[in-house]
This record gives C-alpha cells, sequence and structure tokens, in this order.
C-alpha cells in the first residue's frame, strides 16, 4: 500500500485538489446537503469531486482513516464466507459492515467495510491474503476513508 502514496508539496497540485478536500468538508459538516451544493460553493465540477475524493486527503485525515471498502465474488459453496471472515481476523481489522448477495450461478457478491485501525500488515497484503482463499473469485478494495 505505501507504494501507492507520494508525500508532495500542495503547491505541486493543481488548486482543485484542495477544493475537492472542501466540498467534502462542507458534505461531512452538514453545511450542505447535496454534492451539487458543495461543488457549486468551491468552484469545481461534480465530476472533479467524484474523480478525487476518494483520494485526496490532508494529512491529519490520512492519520484518522482507518476504514477500507472491498467488495468480493465469491463461490457459493459453504465455509467460503466463513474463511474470508477468519482472513479479516487474521490480520486484526473489525468488520463494520457484511452484506451478501443472493447466489446466482453459484457465484455471491459480498461487500465489507473493514476497521484497518490496527490491522497488522498492509491494505495489500490484506487484500492479497482474501484472493488466496479457496473460491474467492475476485476482490477489490473500494476505498480507504
Amino acid at each position: 500500500m505505501a507504494q501507492d502514496f507520494l508525500i508532495v508539496s500542495k503547491k505541486m497540485l493543481p488548486d482543485y485538489m484542495e477544493k475537492v478536500i472542501a466540498a467534502r468538508k462542507l458534505l461531512e459538516s452538514h453545511e450542505v446537503s447535496t454534492v451539487t451544493e458543495a461543488v457549486r460553493r468551491v468552484g469545481i465540477s461534480r465530476n472533479t469531486y467524484y474523480k478525487y475524493k476518494d483520494y485526496v486527503f490532508m494529512p491529519e485525515e490520512a492519520l484518522d482513516s482507518r476504514r477500507a471498502s472491498v467488495s468480493m465474488i465469491l463461490g457459493h459453496k459453504p465455509g467460503v464466507l466463513s474463511a474470508v471472515l477468519y482472513e479479516v481476523y487474521r490480520v486484526n481489522c473489525n468488520i463494520i459492515t457484511v452484506s451478501q448477495s443472493t447466489p446466482v450461478a453459484l457465484r455471491a457478491s459480498v461487500n465489507m467495510v473493514l476497521d484497518i485501525t490496527n490491522m497488522n500488515c498492509t491494505v495489500t497484503e490484506m487484500i492479497e491474503h482474501l484472493k488466496a482463499v479457496p473460491e474467492v473469485h475476485e476482490v477489490q478494495l473500494d476505498a480507504v476513508e
């Protein structure tokens, strides 16, 4: 995971990166109720906001960022979800939410939001552990907050 990040002075970045953060803060504080209001107020497009909102953070946000959203496609066999949950436990993550769709063609979609505050490996390593579980067909990291 560390190889996915750089520390860069904001002087090197386009000004809309800070505006994305400002729009997100407006929404989080409930100062505005819609993305449209937030982006209009800070002066960026909705497209810019959605493109970067999960990838641009202030340093203090990164320190507090402790959630990861993961989606998977699992084979519909007994014990597969239990094995996935065991891997989550093994790397010391806590499950915030988990939802599984009704299996179709012997495969089910599973979405999890994990508390990664005390994780004992990197997010990339955790994803690799999940991919190694038998009958796990796909694993995708959707967001880290």
